[in-house]
């Protein structure tokens, strides 16, 4: 029987430990530091940072894991594989050279460029007068992506040049050595690819669709994710296999060749244009809210699949297809600027309803807001439409000051329509 370390605090690891606390060799799911709303039989919250590497290190040995999973980018960044496998506990994530291709925009393109996987045209500038000559010679819109960590938030879409020239000198005049990659924007559809990799074992997770703008219709500001669907299953296998052939086994052959193997989860960003499938940007971990629709679909043992990759096996995996699962995260008032805390949060339990937490507290026996996303609410059903229509019913008969979006999956339930309609030949 084993114990199981999850690190992260929202969503996404909420889904994580369900997903361990479901195996039948796993007897308890710690998070660090996780959220009052996970807590259930098998699964405890810890009060540890996640980036207080030698507590976690410290608790990890003290209570014999079997395994830890790092759910969040940042103790990945700051090298907690490193820590943790010099110590002998086995971790599932990428080491701190590898993890730069989050925390580096500029080392990911370099990565990109050296493997030739097709990606958008970019410039990396330091300085105010090299921006400015990026900017003036980008077509419209321009696309300015922070070097660093952002939480998801990192990239900025300008209109026109001359907007993106005010917030860019803008940011200069606040930061001189600012490091930014200012890139050509590219046009098409946008999907998730997740692949667990380890020393010598793959595997590639349903894609998804995930929701990045604030706002119904795609309007509003870049957030972490407002809603997610997974399968997309207008997507075809061919189509996903041939961004898996030239997106991403390229990439773990370069970082193989540059001395930075990669294992963990590699989360691949795609834009599907014209002229085929481009990388937008790589991850070192599952995304949120892709996670909360992703994982409910695998039908084998989750810590077999991890361990089995920890120990370079190849294992065999299962996943469901009678489905879609779709989620809507519901986030505070006034998120991404200035969320509100203190809002009751809604506790639904319904069948075939999953309910996965992020930002919250508790007063007396109520959760209520602490963050700015959530909860993210699933329904899943034999089609989009369908899951749409189930999740939106349960939320709109909710009383809440809390905020979400009411078209999530809209392009999947758009292309159903068109086949029902008989005009599946339009896209």
């Amino acid at each position: 029987m084993a114990t199981v370390l999850v690190i992260g605090s929202g969503a996404r690891e909420h889904a994580l430990a369900q997903a361990f606390a479901k195996s039948d060799q796993v007897t308890m799911v710690y998070v660090a530091p996780g959220n009052v709303g996970m807590q259930a039989d098998k699964i405890h919250p810890v009060g540890i940072p996640m980036t207080d590497i030698d507590a976690l290190r410290d608790f990890a040995t003290m209570t014999a894991i079997d395994l830890t999973f790092v759910g969040s980018e940042e103790p990945l960044i700051a090298g907690i594989v490193d820590d943790f496998q010099a110590a002998g506990l086995p971790i599932f994530g990428p080491t701190k050279a590898a993890a730069q291709l989050e925390g580096s925009k500029s080392f990911a393109k370099d990565r990109l460029v050296a493997a030739g996987i097709p990606t958008a045209a970019s410039v990396t500038v330091t300085s105010w007068p090299a921006a400015e000559r990026a900017i003036m010679t980008s077509e419209e819109p321009v696309v300015v992506k922070q070097d660093g960590l952002a939480a998801g938030k990192g990239v900025t879409i300008y209109p026109t040049r001359q907007a993106a020239l005010r917030a860019v000198q803008e940011l200069y005049q606040g930061n001189q050595q600012a490091k930014l990659v200012i890139e050509a924007f590219l046009r098409g559809v946008e999907f998730s690819i997740f692949s667990l990799v380890g020393p010598n074992g793959i595997v590639h997770t349903p894609v998804a669709q995930d929701h990045k703008r604030l706002l119904d219709g795609d309007l509003g500001p870049n957030t972490g994710g407002m809603g997610a669907y997974s399968p997309v299953r207008w997507l075809t296998d061919d189509i996903v296999s041939d961004a898996i052939d030239r997106l991403v086994e390229p990439l773990l052959r370069e970082m193989a060749t540059n001395n930075t193997p990669f294992t963990g989860v590699l989360y691949t960003g795609v834009m599907l244009t014209a002229d085929g499938p481009k990388v937008i940007e790589y991850n070192v971990r599952f995304g949120d809210p892709e996670t909360q629709v992703v994982l409910p679909q695998l039908q084998s043992d989750f810590y077999e699949l991890v361990h089995e990759l920890v120990n370079g096996r190849q294992p065999v995996v299962q996943w469901q297809t009678a489905d879609v699962f779709l989620g809507v995260v519901l986030a505070a008032r006034g998120y991404p600027v200035a969320p509100e805390a203190g809002a009751i949060v809604p506790t639904i339990s319904m069948p075939k309803i999953r309910s996965f937490y992020a930002g919250v507290g508790q007063n007396d026996d109520k959760l209520i807001t602490s963050g700015g996303r959530v909860v993210t609410i699933v329904a899943s059903a034999t089609s989009a439409t369908r899951a749409q229509a189930q999740v939106y019913a349960v939320l709109d008969a909710l009383t809440t000051k809390l905020q979400y979006r009411h078209d999530i999956g809209y392009q999947a339930v758009e292309k159903e329509n068109k086949v029902v309609s008989g005009d599946a030949n339009r896209y």
